[in-house]
């Protein structure tokens, strides 16, 4: 799928231990033109296998999961593909979080998951 405007779709992999969730960040993607769902994952370990498997630019990655926790899959997912932008997701901001370090990430509310949030993260990465 295309957005119409020349370029490919921006692939979009969902990562939260949470079905609910991703099934609202699904519904996001789908109702964004210009991107894609490219898949999605339950846990940090899933995530970081899937990224080069379905080519993932966009990571929907929720900041608490069992096991690894997105922090730490952020941390990794950064160092080998740093190609892929990644959006922390929280229920509570935490305030230290609330500005990485790392300017291709970004932490949000994940109530505020909309599309003109995914087009927001995706163009300041892109100028970052």
């Amino acid at each position: 799928m295309h957005c119409g405007c020349g370029h490919p779709d921006v692939r979009v992999l969902i990562v939260d231990d949470q079905a609910v969730f991703r099934d609202a960040a699904r519904a996001v993607v789908a109702a964004t033109d210009g991107f894609a769902l490219a898949g999605e994952a339950s846990c940090g370990e899933t995530a970081l296998a899937a990224i080069p498997a379905v080519d993932a630019q966009l990571v929907l990655m929720d900041v608490r999961m069992p096991g690894m926790d997105g922090i730490e899959a952020a941390g990794i997912i950064e160092e080998r593909h740093p190609e892929a932008v990644v959006v922390l997701l929280s229920a509570a901001v935490p305030s230290e979080l609330a500005r990485p370090a790392r300017p291709r990430q970004m932490i949000v509310d994940k109530r505020t998951l909309s599309p003109s949030l995914l087009r927001t993260a995706w163009h300041d990465a892109q100028t970052a």
